[in-house]
């Protein structure tokens, strides 16, 4: 392994050497480290069998957002998908939130909400967790939400045997009536994708990072509701955010619909333990 990170460190252009590298605290998914050289410290991701382009589409996607200038991300040293090799190095952050934190996450996710795209989705599968989310380019943000988003969910629940029964016939009912719910006429925000509350840190004067992005442009609205999904995201947050990007009167109809996509996705990856909270927002839109 450390052999692996001097590699990582040296085609990056950093040949002071490992000092020291110990295991961190960095996910379900991949094994995490902090490597010390010379120069500084260094995040190391670590995955045995990585997807093809799983830490490239990443990278990518930290790069996507710092190229807006909205909100800080970690520098993006190195990365590789080779087989049985797979890594990604990124600069260390550390520091400690102060009263300003929150607000500034706010306000500077509605900046990068802010930075538009010229059409839905993006130009090649991503993934969410180890699951394959499929792609494309949408001048309709319904269609590409329910085409690519809910159902390749539904037919891998199906597949799985998580999906079925009534579950199943409600979950086609309700993607054949989104119109009702979700605008068809949205603008494409440049969106993080996978914005819960293990996915922003803080770094240096209290600055919010955000890590671990699955990037896609589409509905800003769709990033705020997974925020409301599992915590990590004060009140001073989303007045922030609503001070400075105030969100659309659609948004509390169809926030159940877009938690919907994400809980799916835990359905298909941890199983039943979340079929209720599927089962809730289903019948909320379908009636029981």
């Amino acid at each position: 392994m450390k052999q692996l990170f001097r590699h990582a460190l040296q085609q990056a252009g950093i040949s002071s050497g490992l000092l020291n590298m110990r295991r961190v605290s960095g996910g379900s998914i991949n094994e995490a480290y902090v490597a010390q050289t010379e120069q500084g410290s260094y995040f190391i991701k670590y995955h045995r069998s990585a997807p093809e382009r799983f830490f490239a589409l990443e990278a990518n996607g930290l790069q996507l957002i710092k190229s807006t200038n909205t909100i800080d991300v970690p520098e993006v040293i190195n990365y590789s998908d080779e087989k049985g090799k797979a890594f990604l190095v990124l600069e260390w952050v550390s520091g400690s939130k102060h009263s300003q934190t929150d607000k500034r996450l706010g306000e500077r996710l509605a900046a990068l909400h802010q930075t538009k795209g010229k059409k839905h989705g993006f130009h090649e599968p991503t993934f969410i967790g180890t699951l394959q989310q499929p792609n494309g380019y949408y001048t309709s943000w319904l269609e590409y939400y329910r085409d690519r988003r809910l159902s390749s969910q539904l037919r891998l629940g199906i597949e799985n045997n998580h999906i079925n029964g009534k579950r199943r016939s409600k979950l086609e009912k309700l993607l054949s009536q989104l119109d009702r719910w979700i605008p068809n006429n949205i603008s494409p925000s440049y969106l993080h994708g996978d914005l819960w509350g293990g996915n922003w840190i803080v770094g240096q004067n209290g600055a919010p990072f955000l890590i671990d992005p699955s990037f896609l442009y589409g509905d800003r609205h769709f990033d705020l509701a997974f925020t409301e999904v599992f915590g990590g995201f004060s009140e001073a947050f989303y007045q922030a955010y609503e001070a400075y990007y105030p969100t659309d009167r659609y948004y509390e109809d169809c926030k159940p619909l877009y938690q919907l996509y994400y809980l799916l996705v835990h359905l298909n990856l941890f199983g039943e333990i979340y079929g209720a909270d599927v089962d809730k927002i289903v019948n909320y839109y379908i009636g029981d």
